[in-house]
């Protein structure tokens, strides 16, 4: 599955270290640059891809990519940030079916989504973990990503959770992503098994783990 590289406007071009592309073709050829690079990081580390390598498989020169790209920095900078564009683009089209959605199908139209979006960028997501080992402002973006879906799905999960000790549910939410988020983080780094990112059982294991720590914050507030 490749990265949602396909809807990118003018503005997604608008990039630190990256030439502006006026005309048609050449915001092609960039495009085409973008997409070869974010498909060769799905099997490759950063340091193993090759800029020659990646303006043969789009038939450009290397010329013609440092003219677009300040260097393979820039370049994977930029990569970086259109990922995390389509990030917040899933996030704002997480939507509940109705209002009174139950927790379980919330939890599994979020999940869902998450999913669907570190799948379409599995490669530029791992190699930017990797390169967060000597470079650790490069992981900020998706931090802040993190912390953006945990507010992002709150106000849709809280309501669903019932009336009272708001604050310990909206704890208990936060928690319960950062589980969900370290765990596919790990799929993506390691792929320690047993479920992988591909697999359509990651989703409904997850869903159902993040339903479980919700409801059971949920018991401590129901009276007995």
């Amino acid at each position: 599955m490749r990265p949602s590289l396909d809807k990118l406007g003018f503005r997604d071009f608008d990039l630190p270290g990256v030439a502006p592309s006026r005309q048609k073709r050449s915001r092609e050829t960039t495009l085409a640059l973008l997409r070869a690079g974010a498909d060769m990081l799905r099997t490759r580390s950063l340091a193993e891809l090759s800029i020659e390598v990646l303006c043969t498989e789009v038939g450009a020169t290397v010329g013609a990519f440092y003219s677009r790209f300040e260097s393979k920095e820039a370049y994977f900078n930029a990569l970086m940030a259109l990922a995390a564009r389509d990030g917040e683009r899933r996030l704002e089209e997480i939507r509940p079916p109705s209002h009174d959605t139950g927790l379980d199908k919330l939890c599994q139209i979020i999940i869902s989504g998450i999913i669907a979006w570190m799948r379409n960028n599995e490669g530029v997501l791992r190699a930017a973990l990797q390169h967060d080992d000597t470079r650790p402002d490069k992981w900020t973006a998706f931090k802040a990503l993190a912390k953006a879906t945990t507010e992002r799905a709150t106000p849709l999960l809280l309501p669903a959770m019932g009336k009272g000790r708001k604050a310990a549910k909206t704890r208990t939410i936060a928690f319960g992503f950062q589980v969900v988020l370290g765990t596919l983080v790990n799929a993506i780094l390691n792929d320690p098994g047993p479920l992988s990112l591909s697999s359509k059982e990651m989703e409904t294991r997850l869903a159902g783990c993040l339903l479980l720590l919700l409801q059971a914050e949920i018991s401590q507030s129901t009276p007995r």
